[in-house]
């Protein structure tokens, strides 16, 4: 296959310590979006197909063609365990780019999820599969295998760009990226994020019907009161 319809793999992948993240494990995606300036969240049309554990794992971007699917089959003989496929068709909803049995290949190779700015199908046998699927919806249509395409090179979906080996962290509320930029102090901002939000919740539970910096905007100069 060449020209117009090439796939380019990229075949060395720098992928997160599963140590990090293991230490990131169990933290809602909103955390992930606090430490990085409140950003990082896919765009909220990408949203879980069924009800499915919270997910963490190193993106495997692949970029599709719109209305095709070849890259993503290829996309399995570079997956490693631990991997979320990222698959970008461009926004494309004029038929699905995976299906359960794509899903299956998918699970038995080890990945953890699959996000994809663009739809899926089959979605009892989805759910039967049971590996998370985060898409903007359902469409029966099938696409073709004819590429182009590209595995592991940087893509933008949802409004963010993803590169290979980047944290992709879902769960209901939606996915989001934490690049690897954020790596090495990701696991102190998180702790302390977490830290900060458990102060919060004692003071509701004790009866606080509003937080101290609300408080103290109300007694500065940045409210004008109107009779």
């Amino acid at each position: 296959m060449a020209g117009d319809q090439a796939v380019t793999i990229h075949r060395h992948i720098k992928r997160a310590d599963p140590a990090l993240l293991r230490a990131l494990t169990g933290y809602p995606t909103g955390n992930f979006t606090d430490i990085q300036g409140r950003r990082g969240a896919l765009n909220p049309a990408i949203k879980p197909l069924f009800p499915s554990a919270p997910i963490i794992g190193s993106a495997l971007t692949v970029r599709a063609g719109p209305g095709d699917n070849l890259a993503p089959y290829l996309a399995v003989g570079v997956l490693a365990p631990g991997d979320v496929l990222v698959i970008t068709t461009g926004g494309w909803t004029g038929s699905a780019v995976l299906g359960d049995l794509m899903a299956g290949f998918f699970k038995n190779a080890g990945a953890v999820a699959v996000v994809t700015d663009g739809m899926a199908r089959d979605l009892k046998g989805l759910t039967g599969v049971g590996l998370p699927i985060f898409a903007q919806g359902l469409n029966p249509n099938a696409p073709q295998k004819t590429g182009p395409g590209e595995i592991g090179g940087e893509i933008s979906i949802g409004g963010v760009i993803v590169r290979a080996g980047d944290i992709v962290v879902g769960d209901a509320d939606g996915v989001v990226i934490l690049p690897q930029a954020h790596f090495a102090d990701a696991v102190r901002a998180v702790e302390a994020i977490k830290t900060k939000e458990t102060g919060v919740e004692r003071e509701i539970a004790a009866g606080v019907v509003q937080p101290a910096w609300a408080q103290k905007f109300l007694a500065g100069d940045g409210v004008v009161y109107v009779d």
